[in-house]
């Protein structure tokens, strides 16, 4: 049996990130992808948004990886030559009963250490945005968008540069708990068993799977899963906007909002469709709801406009209907397994906070 010092399961933006920075503080890191393609699920199919950390609970592991790691992500994108757009995100309420909404997320932004949203009325929505229907909104000057595939590009290559290796199609399918470290059963072309000193469980929609299939690990310390679909729609004529723009938040998720691509071009998502199998096909019929949701604050939305897109799946840890859950991340001092770091739930703000994340994962880790 092959030993290695670190093994990270699942080469998503997430995962990369992690890997980097372990391997930044010395270690020898291998990364083990099931799939062809490093981030080719959940980190390649969502919005490129990098969030300002205005929604989540105060101190909670998506506020604080969010706000932190919007900052660092910037900083990372100017020094690397990453690609973004700084857009800046309305949110913008269409009748005064909402107002109250933008209210309490004002505050719970604050709270969170956001302190540059502004307020704007209906004339300087309009002044800014005039195809918007708005009795007010809040303006977020520091949300943006990102070039996802870029950024994990850049991770690897500073990974693979500090000696990392990334091994695809090497899915990891069962791991014993060891006296030395971890055994994982990895298959794909060329199986294998690797003995780890160090193991990171940042398989995205698969981690829970494979907690499960960790002999040794808490199966209590082991959440279930359930998947959110997110579908998105294209406009199929230029942008009428300049910023992203989203409604005040549902249950579930963020509601129906406008994102801008690098190039300007407008999409429309995600929704919120419970799943239970992976299935990235998108029904053009469920175009008929967002043409609802989307004309209330954009009323000039014209039949026909909106074409189907991308869809992506958000693991989550909350079952249809319930309460929205924070990030899961469980270091040995909450399953008492030596040198394992298992993430759970890692959803948006995940690609926001990516640095933050794998600097705290780093941290439970401790130094070599």
């Amino acid at each position: 049996m092959d030993s290695v010092e670190t093994v990270v399961v699942g080469a998503g933006v997430v995962g990369l990130a992690i890997a980097r920075a372990l391997a930044l503080s010395g270690r020898e890191v291998l990364i083990l992808e099931a799939k062809d393609a490093f981030g080719s699920e959940t980190s390649s199919r969502n919005s490129e948004v990098i969030h300002a950390g205005i929604y989540y609970p105060t101190g909670s592991l998506k506020a604080r990886m969010c706000v932190a790691g919007k900052w660092a992500l910037y900083d990372y994108c100017r020094s690397h030559k990453v690609a973004f757009e700084n857009y800046g995100k309305l949110i913008v309420a269409t009748q005064d009963d909402e107002m109250p909404i933008l209210e309490g997320l004002k505050v719970k932004a604050s709270e969170n250490g956001v302190t540059d949203l502004v307020w704007l009325d209906a004339a300087e929505v309009a002044a800014r945005e005039p195809e918007l229907n708005a009795v007010g909104a809040l303006l977020s000057p520091s949300t943006g968008v990102v070039d996802s595939h870029g950024l994990m590009l850049s991770y690897l290559g500073d990974a693979e540069a500090e000696g990392a290796m990334l091994a695809l199609c090497a899915p990891v399918e069962a791991g014993e708990v060891r006296n030395r470290g971890t055994a994982l059963h990895v298959g794909g072309d060329a199986p294998m068993t690797l003995l780890a000193k160090e193991v990171v469980n940042a398989a995205g929609l698969g981690a829970p799977w494979l907690g499960k299939a960790i002999t040794g690990l808490d199966q209590d310390r082991v959440p279930e899963r359930f998947m959110a679909k997110g579908n998105y729609y294209t406009l199929g004529r230029p942008s009428p906007f300049s910023s992203l723009i989203y409604p005040v938040p549902m249950k579930a998720g963020l509601g129906v909002h406008v994102t801008l691509d690098l190039g300007g071009q407008c999409r429309f998502g995600p929704d919120v469709e419970w799943v239970d199998d992976v299935d990235y096909s998108v029904d053009p019929a469920r175009a008929d709801v967002f043409y609802d949701a989307v004309r209330r604050y954009w009323p000039d939305l014209r039949d026909g406009d909106l074409q189907p897109g991308y869809s992506g799946i958000r693991p989550k840890l909350q079952r249809p209907g319930g309460a929205a859950t924070d990030f899961m991340i469980e270091g040995p001092s909450d399953h008492g397994v030596p040198g394992m770091v298992n993430l759970f739930g890692i959803e948006s703000p995940g690609l926001t906070s990516s640095l933050a994340i794998a600097g705290h994962v780093a941290g439970l880790l401790g130094s070599r």
